[in-house]
């Protein structure tokens, strides 16, 4: 448990966002700074299949060079929700 912005949250947990920008969110602690940020993920009109095992590689396969790109705390990216989601 955390405060984000004087309200107590789960970190580390995804959460639907209805009516969002994005199709989910995870409260997530920066190392550096120590604070909580929210990292959203996932486009909001589309159903990610996941139990399709063609579908699932493919995107692994498009997503893991990009998370492998991001410099610094992986858990920060969206790339990093959204691989864990496929899993």
């Amino acid at each position: 448990m955390a405060k984000y912005k004087n309200r107590t949250v789960t970190l580390n947990k995804p959460f639907r966002t209805p009516g969002g920008s994005k199709k989910s969110a995870v409260y997530v602690r920066n190392r550096s700074t120590g604070k909580v940020n929210i990292v959203r993920f996932g486009q909001p009109g589309m159903r990610i299949k996941k139990n399709i095992p063609a579908r699932q590689k493919s995107f692994i396969a498009r997503f893991t060079p990009i998370l492998q790109s991001v410099k610094g705390q992986k858990s920060l990216s969206p790339a990093y929700w959204s691989l864990k989601a496929w899993r």
